[in-house]
């Protein structure tokens, strides 16, 4: 099961598919030019940007972190994955936006 962040950053060409695609992606189904942003799996990384046709992948697909952001195409994913490094600086003056995403989610359910 796929663990996906109930405040799931979307890319905005990914906003008039994000129903369908998060379906498809669950149901192990492929998509085109469609990347996922996770946590990284190396608690010592940030995060990962990967084509979301690798969750067709056994191995990939259980050993899956929890999904953050989707996007349409790679660059895309490169500039949220851009944006979410500098709101985490702006709030908090570090660029360590894998525990401001930790933090965001600690005494909360934010997991889907």
């Amino acid at each position: 099961m796929l663990k996906w962040y109930k405040q799931l950053y979307i890319g905005d060409n990914a906003k008039k598919k994000k129903k369908e695609w998060i379906r498809k992606i669950n149901m192990g189904a492929g998509v085109v030019d469609v990347y996922l942003i996770t946590l990284a799996v190396n608690p010592e990384n940030q995060l990962e940007i990967f084509s979301a046709n690798e969750l067709k992948q056994k191995a990939r697909r259980r050993n899956c972190p929890l999904i953050i952001g989707l996007c349409k195409g790679y660059e895309e994913a490169l500039e949220m994955t851009v944006r979410l490094v500098q709101q985490a600086y702006e709030e908090t003056g570090t660029a360590r936006v894998r525990e401001w995403l930790e933090n965001q989610m600690r005494g909360k359910q934010q997991v889907t």
